[in-house]
C-alpha cells in the first residue's frame, strides 16, 4: 500500500531535526503505522532505522551494531559490554564523519524490558553528550513509554523531547484514496470492517469493493491473517496484557458501564479501574461520558471498544470461534450478516461525532454556522438521547443530531426532527440547531423548517 497522509506527523518530526542532536518520541497501539511513518521520514532525510528485538541486551546490542555497520563500516566488529559504551561509540562515530542523524530506534520497550536502566543511560546522553545525531525512539507499549521512561513526570527522560506525540489512526476521508470506486455508503461499509489501521487497510486493498471476500479471507476464515489479530495485540505489549482479554469481551459483547462490565466477569467493580485504564492507554478501548458532564467524573462513564475491526471480532469472531472452525464460507458470512447493519450503524454514530468539528469545511449550508467543538452523545435519566451534540465556538448554538441507519431511507418523520435543549446549564439560552446525519443523504440538505441533513460522503469529505 502507498504511504497515506501523515503530513502533520511528518512535519512534527522534520521540526526536531532544526535543533541538532534533538530527541523526537513516538507512540501508538500496535498497527497504527509508527514503523511505516518512521522509515518514510528516514528516508527522506538520509537517515537511518533500526528496530528493536525482544532479547537479552547483549543480544539486541549487537542486532543495532549491525544495523549501524551499514552507516559506519566497523562499528559492528566490536562487542559492546554497555549500552553506555554503544551510544557513546555512536555520537563519536556521527561527529566524527559529520552524519546529524536521524538515527530512527523503533520499539524502544523493547530494550527497556531487557534492560530497565537504559532510560537513565539515555537521559544522560541526551543531557551530556556533544555531537550526537538527531534520536527517535518509538513504541507500541503505552504503559512503557508513557509512565516508565519518556512521559510520565518521574520518568528518566521527561521534558528532553524536541517532539513527543501519539500517532493515531488514519482519518478514515482517506479511505476514498484507497478505493476511488467507493461511494459514501461503501466508505462506511469499509470504515466498520477496518477502523483507521493501515495495516488492515493494506490487507483488504486487493478485494477492492467486494466486503464479504475479504472479511471472510482475513477474518472469519481460521487461516485468515487477521483472525488471531487480538491475542496478537495483547501478547505483543510489553508486558503481555493477555490477562485484560476478558474485558475486551464483555465490553465487546455489549457491557459498557463499570457495573455491567463487573457483574459479567463475576469480579468486584472497584477491581476494574486499573485494567480499564490500561485498555484506554493501549487504544482499545476508550471512555465516554455524555455532553455537558464533568470529564472526570465516574458516574456515567461509558467504556467502549474503541476500533471498528476490534468490535467486528469481539461481536462475530470471538463467540463463534468453535463454530467458525468449522464452517464453510456461506456459513461463516452468516454470523457476520448477522452483525453487519448494527456494526455499521456504531461506525456511522461514531464517523458523525468526529466530522462535527469539521463540517465548517464542508459546502452544506450547516457549515456557516460553526465552527463546532468536539460533539459527543447525550444520555440523561428519563430524557431524550441524541447521537451527537456539540457547541458552536462562538456559544451561541448547540447543534443536536440524529444519526439515521445507515440500511434506512430517509423518513418524514425524520425531516421533522425537533429535538429539546438537555436539561445543562444554559443549554436553554442556545439557539438548537438539527442535524440529521443520513448516509444517503436527502435530495435538499436543508428540509421540512431548518432541519439540516449531512450525507455520508460529506463526512468523509470533511475527514481527511
Amino acid at each position: 500500500m502507498r504511504f497515506i497522509d501523515r503530513a502533520d506527523e511528518m512535519r512534527r518530526l522534520d521540526a526536531a531535526l532544526t535543533v541538532p542532536g534533538a530527541l523526537a518520541v513516538i507512540w501508538g497501539r500496535r498497527r497504527v503505522g509508527k514503523t511505516r511513518l518512521l522509515i518514510e521520514w528516514s528516508r527522506l532525510h538520509n537517515g537511518l532505522y533500526a528496530a528493536a528485538e525482544p532479547s537479552a541486551p547483549a543480544v539486541q546490542r549487537r542486532y543495532l551494531a549491525a544495523a549501524l555497520e551499514q552507516r559506519f563500516p566497523g562499528f559492528a566488529d566490536v562487542e559492546y559490554p554497555d549500552w553506555r559504551s554503544f551510544l557513546s561509540r555512536l555520537a563519536s562515530e556521527a561527529n566524527g564523519n559529520g552524519w546529524p542523524g536521524p538515527f530512527v530506534l523503533d520499539e524502544l520497550p523493547y530494550l527497556i524490558a531487557a534492560d530497565p536502566t537504559l532510560a537513565g543511560v539515555l537521559q544522560a546522553w541526551v543531557d551530556t553528550t556533544p555531537g550526537r545525531p538527531t534520536l527517535a525512539v518509538s513504541g507500541s507499549s503505552q504503559r512503557i513509554m508513557m509512565h516508565g521512561a519518556i512521559l510520565s513526570a518521574g520518568a528518566p527522560l521527561y521534558g528532553r523531547a524536541r517532539e513527543a506525540f501519539a500517532v493515531r489512526p488514519l482519518k478514515p476521508g482517506y479511505l476514498a484514496d484507497l478505493f476511488p470506486r467507493a461511494g459514501g455508503r461503501d466508505l462506511l461499509a469499509l470504515y466498520a470492517a477496518w477502523g483507521g489501521m493501515p495495516r488492515y487497510w493494506e490487507l483488504a486493498e486487493r478485494f477492492g469493493l467486494d466486503l464479504e471476500s475479504a472479511v471472510d479471507t482475513l477474518v472469519l476464515d481460521p487461516a485468515g491473517p487477521l483472525h488471531p489479530e487480538p491475542d496478537r495485540l495483547l501478547l505483543e505489549e510489553v508486558p503481555p496484557a493477555t490477562a485484560l482479554r476478558p474485558l475486551l469481551d464483555v465490553t465487546g459483547a455489549g457491557a459498557h458501564r463499570v457495573s455491567e462490565i463487573a457483574g459479567r466477569l463475576g469480579w468486584p467493580a472497584s477491581s476494574l479501574s486499573r485494567p480499564l485504564a490500561a485498555l484506554t492507554e493501549m487504544g482499545l478501548v476508550r471512555r465516554e461520558t455524555p455532553f455537558g458532564s464533568e470529564p472526570r467524573s465516574g458516574k456515567r462513564s461509558l467504556y467502549r471498544i474503541d476500533d471498528p475491526f476490534l468490535r467486528l471480532w469481539f461481536r462475530v469472531v470471538a463467540p463463534g470461534r468453535t463454530a467458525l472452525a468449522q464452517a464453510p464460507r456461506e456459513t461463516r458470512l452468516e454470523y457476520w450478516r448477522r452483525h453487519r447493519a448494527g456494526l455499521e450503524a456504531l461506525a456511522w454514530e461514531e464517523l458523525c461525532r468526529m466530522a462535527v468539528p469539521f463540517l465548517h469545511r464542508s459546502a452544506s449550508p450547516l457549515a456557516d454556522l460553526g465552527p463546532w467543538e468536539p460533539a459527543q452523545r447525550y444520555w440523561r435519566r428519563n430524557e431524550p438521547e441524541y447521537d451527537v451534540m456539540a457547541r458552536s465556538l462562538d456559544g451561541r448554538r448547540l447543534l443536536v443530531g440524529e444519526a439515521k441507519s445507515p440500511s434506512r431511507p430517509l423518513s418524514a418523520a425524520t425531516r421533522r426532527f425537533r429535538p429539546r435543549a438537555p436539561a445543562i446549564p444554559g443549554a436553554g439560552e442556545l439557539e438548537i440547531v438539527p442535524v440529521v446525519f443520513a448516509p444517503s443523504g436527502a435530495a435538499d440538505p436543508t428540509v421540512g423548517t431548518g432541519v439540516h441533513v449531512i450525507d455520508a460522503r460529506t463526512v468523509f469529505d470533511v475527514l481527511r
